[in-house]
């Protein structure tokens, strides 16, 4: 089959012939439909996230279409459209797994990063980590939300979910414009934050309702509730913390972010939070996808062949995709 494998950190994706996988125990084969291209995949390609296998395929946003299952794997009919999230599994013993926190499992295996991922032709995955696809998403339009909306979701709920009034948004890329359309469903006023000098990406997050766009070096008009950072960018936390009031709440979205700079303490008085998000669990999905089904939320991509990979990875690196990037093998 055909797939595209980090042979080199720091370096393009590499094109390569790969043998068919195959479904054992709990697995499913997919043939993919379309994959995702996330954030967390530059950090594995760009060598910020330290490579666990060799050659890895990447891509854990993974719509595809079962064609094989193990003997084991009961759930999903052959045929059945079904999406791949990045917790591709976990230990279900470890500390963390018996108190029903299996985001943070001890022993975790990453789609796409500890298997291989969806940018290929075919991938298996444990079909207990999977969820069924919403039948008025196509394909490409489902990628976004085994990650970008999962984890954007996990994290709005750390922040508090709808209980913000207002909630800031750092980084306006396929994370945050899914969970803005939730935010503003819900009744909050939402405040998006890009690169400065990103008029298109402000412009963008007008139209999906923020009611206020400006580059992360801005404050915004009000004191802030909440702030959900997708962007890593270390830099931003302490500008998160002076955008929010007393009392507020400041989350880090992302698996890596750059140093975060020394700040002064008066920044996190005044019972302020600070807190990271780690992972997703298969609660969050069922939360999500039950949500979402009540609401009229859409997700815009931009599409790429397989083949141009590496040019995915660049458009997102560059923040020259509103929405996300997608792969269609």
């Amino acid at each position: 089959m055909r797939a595209m494998t980090v042979a080199e950190a720091r370096h393009e994706l590499v094109a390569a012939h790969k043998p068919m996988p195959q479904a054992r125990g709990h697995d499913v084969m997919l043939r993919v439909l379309a994959c995702g291209v996330c954030r967390t995949d530059l950090h594995i390609v760009d060598g910020e996230l330290p490579p666990h296998h060799a050659a890895i395929v990447p891509g854990h946003e993974i719509v595809g279409r079962v064609v094989a299952r193990g003997p084991q794997a009961k759930r999903y009919a052959i045929g059945q459209r079904i999406g791949v999230p990045w917790l591709g599994q976990a230990c279900g013993h470890c500390e963390f797994c018996a108190i029903d926190r299996e985001n943070l499992c001890n022993y975790p295996v990453f789609t796409g990063y500890d298997r291989d991922g969806g940018f290929a032709e075919y991938a298996v995955a444990d079909e207990r980590f999977c969820f069924a696809i919403p039948a008025r998403y196509d394909d490409a339009h489902a990628a976004p939300l085994l990650c970008a909306g999962l984890i954007g979701f996990r994290a709005w709920r750390l922040g508090g979910a709808a209980t913000a009034r207002r909630l800031g948004l750092y980084g306006f890329g396929a994370a945050a414009h899914i969970i803005c359309q939730i935010a503003i469903a819900r009744g909050q006023e939402v405040y998006a934050f890009t690169r400065a000098g990103d008029t298109a990406g402000q412009a963008f997050a007008r139209t999906l309702g923020a009611i206020w766009a400006g580059g992360s070096d801005e404050a915004p008009p009000v004191a802030l509730d909440t702030a959900l950072i997708f962007a890593p960018v270390g830099s931003l936390v302490p500008t998160a913390l002076a955008a929010v009031h007393k009392g507020g709440m400041v989350v880090c979205a992302g698996i890596h972010m750059s140093t975060i700079p020394a700040f002064d303490y008066g920044l996190l008085w005044g019972e302020r939070v600070l807190k990271s998000v780690a992972n997703l669990t298969r609660h969050d999905g069922e939360a999500f996808f039950n949500l979402i089904a009540e609401l009229p939320l859409q997700t815009h991509v931009q599409t790429f062949e397989l083949a141009e990979a590496n040019a995915a990875i660049q458009a997102v690196r560059d923040g020259r995709v509103s929405g996300a990037a997608v792969l269609i093998p």
